[in-house]
């Protein structure tokens, strides 16, 4: 009798296989961000303007992937081109992915961090910014913007080993999974904008002293956080793109590092965050513990793949203590009107983080890659800014930044869209709405007020 034949695999076609199919799983998990987004910021924000934010939040990913399809993920691979030395310019070739069945899941993975840098912005201008003025500003992000740092940091361009400055300094510019490239670009971007388009009616009173605006949910705020966590794993163990090596070895030692110190991140950003208002304010507050979990979520993204374990929960201890304090120095200090707090959770929050890799990497300190860590933070902040004030200037020009005081004061809901996500509360209130005048209510630079 003729035995069993064994079967023969091809091991470089299952390795290839498996991780296709986690890189799709991976970018699932990413979208899935988006309604975290939707929830987080809609919850801080008055009632009167929640469907304002989340139609930013579906245009921002609709719009973006579309356009990151026609022209985003091309522009990227020219900058990586044009910025490292020996490397020609290959216009053709850049937008060759279009065509090509072979490159879609790995044009997809880059597209949902794409999405994730333009929507952070969304928080930062609610309730007074125009639609119109919105959406463009959301298309020159994912089309221009962030392609190119992109580019020059993960593309091979200015900013990695092979780039000009990158061949200067011996080293590349480490962020593993973006905490620099997508989220400090998206909150100083944030930032600029709030700046550009100024704070809310009321948000400062005639001596330049805050005065709360009350969102109208810390539950839908709270909710949207912890889907946002649940994403991130996407978004730093996902970045571990091979799961299984073409010798048929299981990468279980790089996703545990990711995955771990992630979560130690994580946790110890809330923790810090909730300590430092407790004693502050004198009570811990909710949604400062929120964003002091993101912002330990986003001091770790670029580092979780080099650092220590026992790194890891320094870099989110650091990340959650800034949290309340740059916000303050934010509102208090510079007068920027940051609805969301996207700064201090996104914004220095990465620069922190990926400027400290070097005194945690598992490969030992290195002068060379520090310098390289500040080089790169202080370009992508520099590009992100100047081209946002450019952005917004030629804006303004066009569509105009600023819906009107009238339709500020009657809502975003109302003025832009012609609705109102609670039509319940708001048909006899002008807008405003009992949930967001009525009862203890959350307060957008922390703590509960009796209005």
């Amino acid at each position: 009798m003729i035995g069993p034949i064994p079967l023969q695999a091809d091991v470089t076609a299952i390795a290839s296989s498996v991780n296709n199919v986690w890189v799709l799983v991976v970018c699932f998990l990413i979208f899935f961000m988006q309604p975290g987004f939707a929830l987080l910021e809609a919850g801080q924000v008055r009632a009167k303007n929640a469907g304002n934010v989340v139609m930013k939040n579906m245009w921002d990913w609709s719009a973006g992937v579309l356009i990151f399809f026609l022209a985003g993920a091309a522009v990227s691979t020219i900058a990586a081109q044009l910025t490292a030395p020996g490397t020609a310019l290959d216009i053709g070739g850049a937008f060759g992915y279009i065509n090509d069945p072979t490159a879609w899941i790995g044009w997809l993975f880059g597209a949902v961090f794409a999405m994730t840098a333009a929507t952070i912005v969304s928080g930062a201008v609610a309730e007074r910014i125009k639609f119109s003025a919105y959406i463009i500003y959301a298309l020159v992000i994912t089309v221009f913007i962030y392609p190119v740092i992109a580019g020059f940091a993960w593309g091979g361009g200015l900013l990695g080993s092979s780039g000009y400055l990158g061949g200067i300094l011996g080293v590349g510019y480490k962020d593993f999974a973006g905490a620099t490239v997508v989220h400090a670009l998206g909150g100083i971007a944030g930032l600029t904008a709030a700046y550009m388009v100024g704070p809310r009616k009321g948000r400062f009173d005639e001596h330049g002293n805050a005065r709360p605006i009350p969102g109208h949910s810390v539950l839908f705020a709270v909710i949207g956080t912890l889907i946002l966590a649940f994403g991130w794993y996407g978004f730093n163990v996902g970045t571990q793109a091979t799961v299984l090596t073409t010798d048929g070895e299981f990468m279980g030692a790089a996703l545990g590092r990711v995955a771990l110190n992630t979560t130690l991140a994580m946790g110890a950003g809330m923790v810090a965050s909730t300590a430092v208002t407790a004693v502050w304010e004198g009570k811990p507050d909710p949604l400062f513990g929120a964003n002091g979990l993101l912002a330990g979520l986003v001091a770790i993204t670029g580092a979780c793949a080099h650092v220590t374990w026992w790194g890891a929960l320094v870099i989110g201890i650091i990340g959650g203590v800034q949290t309340p304090l740059v916000y303050r120095w934010v509102v208090d200090s510079l007068n920027i009107d940051d609805v969301c707090g996207v700064f201090a959770v996104h914004g220095s929050a990465g620069f922190i983080g990926t400027i400290l890799i070097p005194f945690f990497d598992v490969a030992g300190f290195s002068v060379a890659q520090l310098i390289m860590q500040v080089a790169g933070s202080v370009i992508i902040g520099t590009w992100t800014v100047l081209t946002t004030i450019v952005a917004m200037y030629v804006i303004d020009a066009v569509v105009g930044l600023r819906v009107s005081d009238e339709e500020e004061e009657l809502g975003l809901d109302q003025g832009e869209h012609g609705m109102s996500a609670y039509p319940e509360f708001t048909a006899d209130t002008g807008g405003e709405g009992a949930l967001a005048d009525g009862g203890r209510q959350v307060r957008t630079d922390g703590g509960e007020t009796d209005e």
